[in-house]
């Protein structure tokens, strides 16, 4: 490429960046006053001159969302419920797609329109007879168990892993086959890691799917000691009978939102290059 097309290359980068920094400051503008409300005292915060700067309060408004709801043991139970629930659901999704993608079986056609066909089905069709059958049923409530494994197989994700399967190269596992590999070792040792990069976009995806979940943890986990982070600080707003603590809720908040942050940072380069992979042949 000449200079001159560098040039131009480089101008046109620049403009494009330009127009997208306000969209950019859109987009956090809420994430930055979140994490300024956070730090203010309920009275500034309500105060007519609205603060627009962060303040000191932000550890006592921690301390106090944590003596309300015991925001603590409810931010473990996210932690364990999202790590464990990303962890098996990214093996499960990972291990169904690589059947539909390399298996041929009998009734492969129709379990897989099958399986597309869930996706149109509404969770609130479902969630009803799924909470009768686990909290009645088999006595469930309350427990990781209950979270975790109703929403286990992901139909989307493996949908998303199918098409990533499909585009390996065949020889490559044949290859590995004609080395006297079985087919759990080609699995785990030849296909996963050709597909690290979607592995690690799935991973993002479920994490922050079992993070944010809120209406099946406020069905099944409804004693203190077994409620996720969302549904405890979402229990401020209904056990308070004036004005909602808002400096608590917003250090709540920001408190939940670091997580997701950091596990997107860290997984971004992978995140970004298996979302874009299935769009190269």
């Amino acid at each position: 490429m000449s200079g001159a097309l560098k040039a131009r290359a480089r101008r046109r980068d620049g403009w494009i960046s330009l127009a997208l920094l306000p969209l950019a400051l859109l987009w956090l503008a809420p994430l930055y006053l979140m994490g300024v409300y956070a730090s203010q005292s309920d009275a500034a915060i309500f105060s007519a001159a609205t603060p627009l700067l962060p303040g000191g309060e932000f550890l006592a408004n921690v301390a106090r969302v944590t003596e309300m709801v015991g925001f603590d043991r409810a931010l473990l139970n996210s932690v364990v419920v999202a790590v464990i629930y990303a962890g098996l659901s990214t093996l499960l999704t990972a291990m169904a797609g690589y059947a539909f993608a390399r298996y041929d079986f009998v009734g492969k056609r129709p379990l897989f329109g099958l399986l597309v066909a869930t996706l149109t089905v509404p969770y609130a069709v479902v969630i009803i007879p799924q909470y009768v059958l686990v909290a009645r049923d088999l006595g469930l409530a309350n427990t990781y168990a209950a979270v975790i494994v109703p929403p286990l197989f992901n139909a989307l994700g493996v949908l998303f892993m199918r098409q990533t399967f499909v585009s390996l190269p065949q020889e490559i596992l044949d290859a590995a086959r004609m080395d006297g590999a079985g087919e759990f070792r080609i699995f785990f040792l030849v296909a996963l890691p050709l597909v690290r990069p979607s592995l690690a976009a799935l991973v993002i995806i479920l994490f922050l799917a079992s993070w944010n979940n809120y209406l099946w943890p406020l069905l099944v986990a409804t004693e203190a000691s077994a409620r996720t982070a969302p549904v405890a600080l979402g229990g401020i707003l209904s056990a308070s009978s004036g004005i909602p603590p808002w400096g608590a809720i917003m250090a709540g908040a920001s408190v939940l939102t670091l997580p997701m942050i950091a596990v997107f940072l860290f997984l971004q380069r992978h995140f970004v290059s298996g979302i874009t992979a299935g769009a190269v042949k």
